[in-house]
C-alpha cells in the first residue's frame, strides 16, 4: 500500500493527522486514532463561465401582508414554573434539550412531565425500565397512557414515533443513542448531531413534541448541549446545588417563546416541587439577625427574587489575606473589596472576607454589589442592619452606586413580603412614586458605609 495513501482519523471526532498517536489532538481522547485508506476523490472545477451559465432556480419570496399568522396551539403540562419557561407550554412538533450536570434531577423532571402529557412516550438507553417503573412509584406516579421502553438505534427511536404518534416523545439520554448509518461510536460530535438532525426532521412531519435529555461535562462542548443549540428549537438548563434543595430552570434558547424567563424548583423525595412564591419561601428560611447579614433583591428572569447575602470579617491569622465566595463571583468581590479599602476607607488588607449567597443560588446580577458590600461593612463594623432591610444597586469603581433596571418591580415584591426600609439609587422616577417602603436613597459608597456607624 503507497504510503501516501494511508491517514490516521480519530473515531471520536473524525480529525486527521499524518501519522499515529495515542491521544488525539483535537478531542483529547485516548486510543481513538486508527490507520485507513485516503481515498482518490477527484474533483472536478468548474470554471467561472460555466458557473455563470448555469441556469438556477430562484427562490420563492412573500411580502408580510401575504403571509397568514398563525396561533400556537400548546400543550399545557400542567406544571406552572416549566409552562412559564417554555412560554405557555409545550409546541406541537418542536425539538427540546433539557441540559444539566449529573444528578441534579433531570430525569426526575423528564418522568414528571412525562406522567402529565396524556399519550406520551418514554424511550430510555441509559436505564432499564425497572429503574424507571422505581423512580415512578418512588415519585407516586400511576400514568395509564405512558409507554416506556429501551433502545439506543435512533432509526429504531423515529420508527416507533412514526407508528405511535404521541403527544410528547422523551429520549434519555442523546449522549448514549447512536445512527447506524454515521460512523463513530455513541457520544460523539457526529452521532449527536446527526441523531439530533433525523430527530427534528422527525418531529416536524410527525407533530411529536420531542424532549432530548443532555448531560453537562466541565467545558459543556463535546457531549454537552452546546453542540446541538443550532439544530433544536429550545435549550432548557436545569442549575443548582446538589447540596441545597433548590433547582432553577433556565432557559438559553427558545424559537417559541421568551429567553429571560426562569422556573424555581424545590427538590423533595417525591420530586421536584414547584416554588411559586420563592421570595417568601426563602425569608421562611432565613437564620439569625447577626452582623454581615443583609437581604437583596435579585432578577432571575423577570422574577425579583429576595436571597441572604452573608459576610464574613475575621482578622487573618497569615501574612496574605484570603477572600472567598459561595454564589458570588470572587473576581468581583475581589474589586468590592478594593473599592471599599480605597473610597470608604475601610481597612480589610489584614482581614479574611468571606461572602456567602444563601440557599445555593447564584448572585450574579450587578445589583448585588451594594448588598455584598454592606454586608461586608456591617461584619467589620460588627453591626447589625435589621431585619426589615433590602439592599440592591450597582457600584462602580469611583465609588459611585448606580440604579439598577426594573426597579418598580423589585420594590412592590419588598413591600409584598413586608419589608420596612430599602436603600438603593433610586434616580429621579420613584419620587413621584408613593411606596409603602422607607427609600434610603444613597449616590455613593461612602453614603452606604454609614448605615453601619
Amino acid at each position: 500500500m503507497p504510503k501516501d495513501s494511508l491517514i490516521f482519523a480519530c473515531a471520536n471526532c473524525d480529525a486527521q493527522f499524518t501519522k499515529w498517536t495515542g491521544r488525539c489532538l483535537e478531542c483529547g481522547k485516548w486510543g481513538t486514532i486508527e490507520k485507513c485508506q485516503m481515498s482518490n476523490v477527484k474533483f472536478q472545477i468548474k470554471s467561472k463561465n460555466q458557473n455563470s451559465n448555469s441556469n438556477y432556480p430562484t427562490a420563492k419570496t412573500f411580502g408580510l401582508q401575504e403571509i397568514e399568522g398563525k396561533n400556537l396551539t400548546r400543550i399545557k403540562t400542567n406544571i406552572g414554573e416549566l409552562d412559564r419557561v417554555l412560554g405557555g407550554g409545550l409546541v406541537p412538533g418542536s425539538l427540546i434539550v433539557l441540559g444539566g450536570e449529573p444528578g441534579i434531577g433531570k430525569s426526575t423532571l423528564a418522568l414528571q412531565l412525562a406522567a402529565a402529557i396524556p399519550s406520551t412516550l418514554y424511550l430510555s438507553a441509559e436505564e432499564s425500565i425497572e429503574q424507571i417503573k422505581l423512580r415512578a412509584d418512588r415519585l407516586h406516579i400511576s400514568s395509564g397512557t405512558l409507554r416506556l421502553g429501551n433502545e439506543t438505534d435512533v432509526e429504531t427511536i423515529i420508527a416507533t414515533i412514526q407508528t405511535t404518534k404521541p403527544a410528547l416523545a422523551i429520549i434519555d439520554s442523546i449522549q448514549t443513542i447512536s445512527s447506524g448509518e454515521v460512523e463513530g461510536e455513541p457520544g460523539n460530535v457526529n452521532q449527536i448531531r446527526a441523531s439530533a438532525v433525523k430527530l427534528l426532521e422527525a418531529t416536524k412531519t410527525t407533530g411529536t413534541a420531542v424532549v432530548l435529555v443532555s448531560h453537562v461535562t466541565k467545558d459543556g462542548t463535546i457531549t454537552g448541549p452546546k453542540t446541538l443549540e443550532h439544530v433544536v428549537d429550545t435549550v432548557l438548563y436545569l442549575e443548582g446545588d446538589r447540596h441545597h434543595d433548590y433547582r432553577i430552570l433556565r432557559t438559553v434558547k427558545n424559537r417559541f417563546g421568551a429567553t429571560d424567563e426562569v422556573g424555581i424548583f424545590a427538590m423533595h423525595s417525591e420530586g421536584l416541587k414547584e416554588v411559586k412564591n420563592p421570595s417568601a419561601q426563602f425569608l421562611l428560611e432565613r437564620g439569625e439577625n447577626a452582623p454581615g447579614n443583609v437581604l437583596t433583591c435579585l432578577l432571575e428572569g423577570t422574577r425579583p427574587l429576595l436571597v441572604e447575602i452573608q459576610a464574613l470579617v475575621t482578622k487573618t491569622a497569615f501574612g496574605y489575606p484570603t477572600r472567598k465566595a459561595s454564589g458570588f463571583d470572587i473576581n468581583r468581590l475581589h474589586v468590592l473589596i478594593a473599592v471599599l479599602q480605597k473610597r470608604a476607607g475601610l481597612k480589610l488588607e489584614q482581614y479574611d472576607v468571606h461572602v456567602n449567597v444563601v440557599g445555593g443560588l447564584e448572585a450574579s446580577e450587578p445589583a448585588a454589589d451594594l448588598a455584598v458590600a454592606l454586608s461586608i461593612a456591617s461584619s467589620y463594623k460588627d453591626k447589625v442592619l435589621g431585619s426589615d432591610l433590602v439592599v440592591f444597586g450597582e457600584i462602580g469603581l469611583s465609588g459611585e452606586v448606580r440604579p439598577v433596571g426594573q426597579m418598580e418591580k423589585r420594590l412592590k415584591e419588598c413591600e409584598l413580603v413586608g419589608l420596612k426600609r430599602v436603600i438603593t439609587n433610586g434616580g429621579k422616577k420613584l419620587k413621584i412614586i408613593n411606596y409603602k417602603l422607607k427609600i434610603i436613597d444613597v449616590v455613593n459608597i461612602q453614603e452606604l458605609i454609614k448605615h453601619t456607624a
